[in-house]
């Protein structure tokens, strides 16, 4: 394989959209939530205080996006997914077959919505490199069949079909 596993691609626009959503949280959006729960703090009894138990969970959110973002910007590349090759990565728009039943295909984007950069206007399903098929699939080559798990516990077998960059 020629990226890690771990490699996000990004277009600029996304790249640049989750900066400024990191740069927010770490900034303002700290800030904001340091004074809710400040605020609710000086409320008085902290054991039956909502606002307070609302705002910690909201930090807890906040920090936890926080760290999400630094990783998928610390594993980012800038740029389209390489073309020309036939081996599914992460920005791929990936064709299978179930069971070698050519009637039965779906045509998915290895990756996210979020870090493709891609809208609700775009009308192609994602899986994530993560999820039980985009794992099953990744790495591997137009023609070769794979197996995986789905969450019912039921193995599915598919053949790569078809391997292209994504496009919008």
């Amino acid at each position: 394989m020629s990226e890690s596993n771990n490699t996000v691609w990004l277009t600029q626009e996304a790249f640049d959209k989750l900066q400024s959503e990191l740069t927010y949280l770490k900034g303002e959006g700290r800030t904001a939530i340091a004074n809710k729960i400040a605020e609710a703090r000086s409320e008085g009894d902290l054991s039956e205080n909502g606002g307070y138990h609302a705002a910690r969970e909201e930090q807890g959110q906040a920090e936890a996006r926080i760290r999400q973002l630094e990783h998928m910007l610390r594993e980012a590349k800038v740029g389209q997914a390489p073309a020309g090759t036939d081996e599914v990565v992460p920005g791929s728009k990936v064709t299978v077959a179930y069971f070698d039943d050519e009637d039965d295909t779906d045509t998915f984007l290895l990756g996210s919505r979020e870090v493709m950069g891609t809208d609700d206007a775009v009308d192609i399903e994602v899986y994530s490199p993560q999820s039980p098929l985009g794992a099953a699939v990744q790495g591997h080559r137009k023609g070769e069949k794979v197996s995986y798990q789905a969450p019912t516990g039921k193995t599915i077998e598919v053949t790569i079909l078809a391997v292209e960059a994504f496009h919008e």
